[in-house]
């Protein structure tokens, strides 16, 4: 039961001998003839909206030292999430979001790109990030070290923060799906109703992990200016 239930989450799973489960992170292409359509649809009308109220408040974390066009990275971030997120949702569609293949890459990359950038451009700023002001000094070399491990471990708490609410949902909806069986008749409104209660907090959840990425990554990105 255990391997039939994590197989939702095997990339490898496939569908009449198709392996085309990691197909489904390119979906979001069909969304992109939206922005040229003469008369904008709702969907175009509130994506925008949400686009740009993120690139006021990514501006605002990354302050006026930014470089223009650098909080987009972070917006495409948030909707290639996010639009994996809700994918996972729709039945016979992998959560490519839910595997640290995808999650991790993501971070690492944009982990690697940051430090790389501060080590390389400011690296005085970087070494006096390591100490907090204030900090006494026979605690410095102590502080050093918490501070590089916590700076390390970044790219794996977010990698991990992202698959583990994925799959912890997934695994709930499964598990409650499954006993639909084995129950009597009376009860499966109450599996039904608990589902559909569940599948909204999944859908608020998929919304929030993007947004949290999304804030994370643009704060890591101010710390090396």
């Amino acid at each position: 039961m255990m391997t039939n239930l994590f197989s939702i989450f095997d990339p490898s799973t496939n569908l009449f001998n198709l392996p085309l489960n990691w197909l489904s992170t390119f979906l979001g292409i069909f969304f992109i003839p939206y922005s040229f359509w003469m008369i904008p649809n709702r969907h175009y009308i509130i994506w925008n909206f949400t686009i740009n109220k993120l690139h006021s408040e990514f501006k605002n974390l990354m302050g006026p030292n930014s470089f223009n066009g650098s909080t987009f990275i972070f917006i495409s971030l948030f909707s290639f999430i996010l639009f994996n997120n809700f994918l996972g949702l729709l039945p016979y569609i992998f959560t490519s979001t839910s595997h640290l293949t995808i999650s991790l890459s993501i971070t690492l990359s944009l982990w690697l790109s940051f430090m790389l950038y501060g080590w390389i451009n400011n690296s005085q700023h970087m070494f006096i990030h390591m100490i907090p002001q204030g900090t006494p000094a026979i605690l410095m070399p102590f502080m050093v070290i918490i501070e590089t491990i916590s700076n390390i471990i970044r790219p794996g708490t977010l990698a991990v923060r992202l698959s583990a609410n994925m799959i912890a949902g997934h695994l709930l909806l499964t598990l409650l799906s499954s006993t639909s069986n084995s129950i009597p008749n009376y009860l499966i409104i109450i599996l039904l109703i608990t589902q559909i209660l569940l599948l909204t907090l999944e859908s608020a959840v998929a919304i929030i992990q993007s947004y949290v990425i999304a804030i994370l990554s643009t704060l890591y990105s101010n710390e090396v200016n």
